[in-house]
């Protein structure tokens, strides 16, 4: 087994309502910074012991569907890299 970090990132999907994102957004404005738009997103650290690398993606993949993200109105990206 070979340990690794799986980074999971959740984001609301376009198109859904995102009040923190939009307040946030008015308030860097207001600071004088020019956006397009802005959403805000959870980051998932997750340290597993994994066969492989894809063992270990398939396993973060399992964990955002089941528990991390709401796939109706989440996306999410997994990155996993090999922990020394």
């Amino acid at each position: 087994m070979t340990a690794f970090t799986a980074t999971v990132t959740v984001r609301l999907k376009r198109g859904v309502l995102d009040p923190e994102a939009e307040t946030t957004q008015r308030s860097l404005e207001r600071l004088g910074f020019d956006l397009n738009d802005l959403r805000s997103a959870d980051v998932f650290e997750l340290d597993l012991d994994a066969d492989s690398a894809e063992d270990a993606a398939e396993r973060a993949e399992e964990m955002a569907e089941r528990l991390l993200a709401n796939p109706t109105i989440h996306d999410y990206d997994i990155e996993v890299t090999e922990t020394e």
